[in-house]
């Protein structure tokens, strides 16, 4: 592919603005071609204007009017899971592509180490969440190795990294997470949860993964967890394990009751502890859940450019 694929980012807040300086700074294959917020004074759009990227603080309506559009290829939407309903049909409409940022899970779940070529030809591909993008890749490597009956996960994030449109869905957050580590991760039930942390100094991005699974040789199944984190690190170099792989066993004389399958388990808990310190693109180090969720979403993109352009010159 010779020329650069054109994108836009709706949302001009901490997620996009980060995406948009990655894209810029480290994608051979995108190219910025809107910025569209709306709030005309936010820095987002101010980053934009000054590296000579269009903009709009119109929102969708705005984009749809520029020029800047016609070109445009693929649109990032980094707003609300409660817009981008209204978002994707807009763009959807006009014959472009989407890869959505927020929680509204119309299109597919995609994990990139995970099933990141199996959703390239979609319309509409949804990243999932923060803690989504750091935790299932860990549920579906143990899943590879032994069956997992259950998948728990605590994503705890700065709540300085939480701007607004991350505030406004943690509902959503913990409902397509839960639900995406069942379809992506593997898991017969899912369970997410997230912790805003007001400590000061910021703390880096921290992820715990519980997984309830079928008795296996705890050497393979550390082996795939590390395989899984190394895949991982080729995006996001910041991500890492906190501590060796975890096992427990619970057998018939001590069985584990779960209160939300309403069970008794017998087998192996596995417990992985992850951090994920960001790049600082844009906010400091502290923000990991800002840099997986676009490294991510750069990730997919990109590869869906190379699709694309590989089917129209076939």
């Amino acid at each position: 592919m010779s020329a650069k694929t054109k994108v836009a980012i709706i949302g001009s807040g901490n997620i996009g603005t980060d995406l948009m300086i990655k894209i810029m700074r480290l994608s051979k294959t995108l190219e910025m071609g809107a910025m569209v917020g709306i709030d005309p004074d936010s820095d987002g759009l101010a980053r934009a204007k000054r590296m000579g990227v269009a903009t709009t603080h119109g929102g969708i309506d705005g984009l749809l009017a520029l020029p800047e559009f016609a070109d445009i290829e693929i649109v990032f939407d980094a707003t609300s899971a409660g817009a981008h309903k209204r978002h994707s049909e807009a763009v959807l409409a006009a014959g472009k592509r989407m890869v959505d940022l927020t929680p509204a899970a119309i299109g597919p779940y995609t994990i990139p180490p995970v099933n990141g070529d199996a959703n390239l030809d979609a319309t509409n591909v949804n990243m999932v969440t923060c803690g989504g993008q750091a935790t299932i890749p860990i549920v579906a490597a143990v899943n590879r190795v032994a069956k997992v009956h259950y998948g728990e996960i605590v994503a705890s994030i700065s709540s300085k990294s939480a701007g607004p449109g991350t505030r406004a869905n943690i509902d959503e957050f913990t409902e397509t997470t839960s639900q995406a580590i069942v379809d992506v991760g593997g898991a017969t039930r899912g369970k997410a949860i997230i912790i805003l942390n007001p400590a000061e100094p910021p703390l880096i991005m921290r992820d715990t993964v519980y997984c309830l699974c079928e008795e296996a040789e705890q050497d393979a199944i550390r082996q795939s967890v590390e395989d899984m984190v190394a895949e991982v690190q080729t995006y996001v170099p910041g991500y890492r394990l906190k501590q060796a792989v975890q096992f427990e066993h619970f057998g018939s004389n001590r069985p584990l009751r779960i209160p939300e399958m309403d069970a008794e388990f017998t087998g192996l808990k596995v417990s992985v502890f992850l951090e994920v310190e960001g790049a600082a693109h844009y906010l400091p180090a502290y923000a990991g859940n800002l840099d997986i969720m676009t490294s991510a979403a750069l990730k997919t993109a990109e590869k869906m450019a190379i699709r694309m352009h590989e089917g129209a010159a076939a």
